[in-house]
């Protein structure tokens, strides 16, 4: 299948360990290089992948817009409270489940992830979350809060994960769908 039609951008990177390909509802198609990679392999990887990207765009086409919208740094300065205080509320309510140590809570402005735990034990989320449902929202900070004890996404994470959320598969596709 040939890439010729689909539009894209490179995006070289110096953290990067390998290739990735990010398709946007937007119908933008980012392909992260790394340094030590020349563009001609980056090519040949949209060449492997171009019916997954066709496939991607397709389903935003198909799709409805995401239920968050992109209101970049305007939007971070105004609901960064607001998501700080939903995350710490969120994170309070499910710690008495696991009772983990963490350290601290940070809000974000990021393009591509709802969250992240560091080896520090602090927590990010992204300042998005005031925009999800409250059962992606619980998905979301249950994740969070078990790479607190699994720093990975082993079969004990996911354990760890399902036994406050037994349905969290379900949850986790909704919460990529977005």
């Amino acid at each position: 299948m040939s890439t010729a039609k689909i539009p894209y951008q490179f995006k070289l990177s110096r953290r990067a360990k390998n290739l990735r390909i990010a398709v946007y509802e937007s119908s933008r198609v980012v392909v992260t290089v790394p340094w030590f990679l020349g563009l001609d392999r980056a090519r040949q990887f949209i060449e492997q992948k171009s019916e997954w990207i066709r496939n991607k765009l397709e389903y935003f086409r198909a799709h409805k817009p995401s239920i968050v919208p992109n209101s970049g740094r305007r939007g971070y300065l105004k609901f960064k409270q607001q998501a700080l205080h939903l995350a710490l509320q969120k994170v309070e309510q499910w710690n008495k489940f696991y009772d983990f140590r963490y350290n601290r809570i940070n809000i974000k402005n990021q393009k591509t992830r709802w969250g992240s735990c560091s080896k520090k034990g602090n927590l990010n989320f992204n300042y998005k979350i005031v925009y999800l449902p409250e059962d992606l929202l619980n998905y979301l900070v249950v994740h969070e809060l078990c790479h607190l004890k699994e720093f990975n996404h082993s079969r004990k994470f996911w354990a760890l994960v399902s036994k406050a959320l037994p349905d969290y598969k379900s949850l986790r596709k909704l919460l990529r769908n977005i």
